[in-house]
């Protein structure tokens, strides 16, 4: 299937090249020359990056932070990476601009769906930051809530595996991986695709997810273009 409309859902870690900390400058141009090479096809593009190479909110919990709070510095270095990510797409000719999910005028516009979607339609990248704009929702959350905002065709689930597998395979080099799997399926098998809440908003919108290996060349236009690569989770 060709896929006209999507948002990509980036980890913090990936941002942060091999150690998964700070913002490795290369990876961003490589995701910035990937995301340039859709949008050259017209596809439409939104993006939901997380904050993990920054700060993850619910580990600070263990040390003394109060887990709203942590959320809340979570939902700003989703926005830092947002940032970082414009620019790297402003460098490759395109018009890229952040939506936030609270109000942060002059650094980025404060996110309104039809603004998102209009943006989108005349080939800007929307970048959606800030997760839902709440404590104790995940990223996952946040990309499953505006892939259904925006009526995306599908969401594209970028990691460094090239798929679901039946165990980690970075830590199991026996396990196998699914080419393609129901949400119920997933379920079942106890498979980590995204958190539940994220499961739970693409299994009711009927949005099917793709997870896929997002630092392999190429992959990215491939995925859109329908190609067979990663794993297709249908709901």
């Amino acid at each position: 299937m060709d896929y006209k409309r999507v948002l990509l859902k980036l980890s913090g870690e990936s941002l942060g090249g091999n150690d998964g900390v700070g913002i490795d400058e290369q990876r961003l141009a490589d995701y910035a020359a990937e995301i340039a090479a859709i949008v050259s096809e017209g596809k439409q593009v939104s993006i939901v990056i997380g904050g993990g190479n920054i700060f993850r909110g619910i580990q600070g919990t263990g040390k003394g932070f109060d887990r709203v709070d942590g959320d809340k510095m979570g939902m700003l270095a989703t926005v830092i990476n947002s940032l970082a990510l414009a620019m790297a797409l402003r460098s490759e000719g395109l018009s890229a601009k952040v939506f936030t999910a609270t109000p942060m005028e002059p650094i980025a516009r404060y996110y309104n769906r039809d603004e998102a979607v209009s943006f989108m339609e005349s080939g800007g990248v929307a970048i959606i930051a800030g997760g839902t704009g709440n404590p104790f929702f995940t990223t996952d959350s946040g990309a499953a809530l505006r892939a259904l905002e925006i009526r995306a065709d599908v969401l594209l689930k970028g990691t460094r595996v090239d798929g679901v597998y039946t165990a980690d395979p970075e830590k199991d080099p026996s396990a196998v991986k699914y080419d393609r799997l129901s949400f119920a399926e997933a379920m079942d098998k106890g498979l980590k695709v995204m958190d539940l809440t994220a499961f739970a908003l693409c299994k009711e919108g009927k949005m099917p997810v793709i997870v896929f290996d997002m630092n392999k060349k190429g992959n990215l236009p491939a995925v859109v273009r329908g190609e067979k690569v990663g794993t297709l989770v249908l709901p």
